[in-house]
């Protein structure tokens, strides 16, 4: 690495240091909101922990692709599925991540691109997994967060689901995570935990 492409590269690790104050909607179990950075290390958490077994799977690529899949947000900020934007906020996203990576070496901005644009198709083995393990681990912090008392438990049943349902391994998982969800909608003094807010974006 020449002395100009290790300036970029640490130029690049200083603004994707805002991922670490890029806030989600989701809470974290002591009513904190998480942020997107924290999202992400425990996307990529189960990514490594639940694909033992996997046929077909190069468990580099998906833990690579899990650590971009996010990385515009340092600049856009977070977008909640509940909001209506959500539907098309690829090509900013994808705008986004172009910025933050024009100071790396162009064959590592070419990667971290084609690894984003590879989870957006959602079309590859890891893609597939990638975007439903993504899905997975926002439903699985909503489960577990201290939430607001008007959270919307029933958008998780739905949310997400055409991604869980792509591989046996989540959906089987996402069938033991909306047990969780259900639970969670049993209003107070009736066996359940205080319902919460809007879903975190994903």
């Amino acid at each position: 690495m020449t002395p100009d492409e290790l300036a970029g590269t640490l130029d690049f690790l200083r603004r994707a240091e805002a991922l670490k104050s890029t806030l989600r909607s989701g809470r974290t179990a002591s009513g904190r909101q998480e942020s997107t950075a924290e999202h992400t290390w425990r996307l990529c958490l189960m990514a490594m922990v639940l694909t033992d077994g996997v046929d077909g799977i190069d468990a580099n690529k998906l833990l690579r692709m899990c650590l971009v899949h996010d990385l515009g947000e340092a600049i856009g900020g977070d977008i909640p599925a509940t909001d209506p934007r959500a539907a098309d906020k690829g090509p900013q996203e994808r705008r986004d991540l172009l910025a933050l990576t024009a100071t790396l070496p162009p064959a590592r901005r070419d990667e971290i691109l084609g690894l984003w644009e590879e989870y957006e198709a959602g079309t590859s083995p890891e893609a597939i997994l990638a975007k439903g393990f993504d899905k997975l681990e926002t439903i699985l912090q909503h489960n577990q967060g201290r939430n607001p008392p008007d959270f919307d438990y029933a958008f998780n049943l739905a949310y997400g689901a055409r991604h869980t349902a792509r591989h046996p391994l989540t959906a089987a998982i996402r069938a033991v995570l909306d047990e969780g969800t259900r639970a969670r909608m049993v209003p107070r003094g009736e066996g359940g935990a205080a319902p919460a807010g809007p879903p975190a974006g994903g």
